[in-house]
């Protein structure tokens, strides 16, 4: 490994040396996380758990929720709350396991792109040298610069070798170790310490004797009709005021359009009286034309018996 950094670009090594330095930091997470779990573990066998602070304030949160809810306490939920607050360190160390696999990955990735542009820069120089007419006095300069594209190439492949490489034998330790499912189980085994080992230990709920029940339920049931003949005397009063606002509202509104009923029935009176003085028109009018058409008949039968008379005086 000396002689492979010792002959690899300050580039390269650099990627190097921070994948190991990451996968080191990922191996000793691991094992803190693993040892961590296990101790907590066996000292909820022991029974010391007095000894860990964290055990004892997962004790005092259960035992307040027990004293005030009883059996119905949520042991489930007072035990994430309490790994949420009090191992968040721990937390934060497995998140960061559960990435270092990818995060292996991407940096030998970056390591390829990084050694692949050395060697092309490193190929741009030497063709730009084998274009020169005085290629034989510079073909030591094309040797160097074949060595640094190798060089580069050598980046690209090293870098991603160990970021496989460590992705690939964390993957296997985590499989094996494994400090989420041990978590896990150090949850349940809080939850069945703290309901089957420290509940019936635990004062719950004080208990109300059978009077002290029925007061409380007439209390209760006092209060509800208190409430509910104060809100109705609220709706009754409420209805009353917008009963009487609607009432003074109409009045006034009817006030003022009285004048308005009374012109209107003036005019419908007018217009009763010019309907009737038209009805006795049209009756007169009716009586005229009739006279008229009986004064034409008259006209015409003289007219016609006139113009007889003349045709008879003439053919006489």
């Amino acid at each position: 490994m000396y002689y492979i950094l010792k002959d690899m670009p300050q580039a390269g090594a650099v990627v190097i040396l921070v994948i190991l330095a990451l996968f080191v930091c990922a191996l000793v997470t691991m094992f803190t996380l693993c040892g961590r779990y296990r101790r907590m573990s066996r000292t909820l066998e022991v029974g010391d758990w007095e000894a860990d602070a964290f055990l004892s304030r997962v004790e005092e949160s259960f035992a307040a929720a027990y004293k005030e809810n009883g059996a119905q306490t949520n042991t489930p939920g007072i035990i994430s709350c309490a790994m949420g607050s009090g191992l968040s360190r721990l937390l934060l160390l497995e998140r960061f396991l559960n990435n270092a696999v990818s995060l292996f990955v991407t940096l030998g990735l970056f390591g390829t792109f990084l050694g692949l542009s050395l060697s092309v820069s490193s190929l741009t120089k030497l063709i730009g040298f084998s274009n020169t007419s005085e290629w034989l006095s510079v073909l030591d300069s094309v040797g160097g610069g074949l060595m640094s594209a190798l060089s580069g190439m050598g980046v690209a492949f090293y870098t991603s070798l160990a970021g496989a490489g460590c992705s690939i034998i964390l993957t296997l330790l985590r499989t094996i170790f494994n400090p989420q499912s041990q978590r896990e189980r150090l949850a349940t085994e809080l939850e069945l310490w703290l309901d089957h080992d420290m509940a019936p230990t635990l004062p719950g709920p004080e208990k109300k004797d059978d009077a002290a029940l029925v007061h409380e339920m007439i209390g209760g049931l006092n209060q509800a009709s208190d409430s509910m003949e104060k809100t109705l005397n609220n709706s009754s009063r409420a209805f009353q005021k917008t009963l009487d606002e609607g009432s003074a509202a109409l009045q006034k509104t009817l006030d003022g359009s009285r004048p308005y009923l009374v012109a209107f029935h003036q005019t419908v009176d007018k217009f009763n009286t010019g309907v009737r003085d038209f009805g006795e028109i049209d009756y007169n009018l009716r009586g005229t034309i009739e006279r008229l058409d009986v004064a034409a008949r008259d006209l015409v039968s003289a007219v016609r018996q006139t113009a007889r008379n003349t045709e008879k005086g003439a053919g006489g």
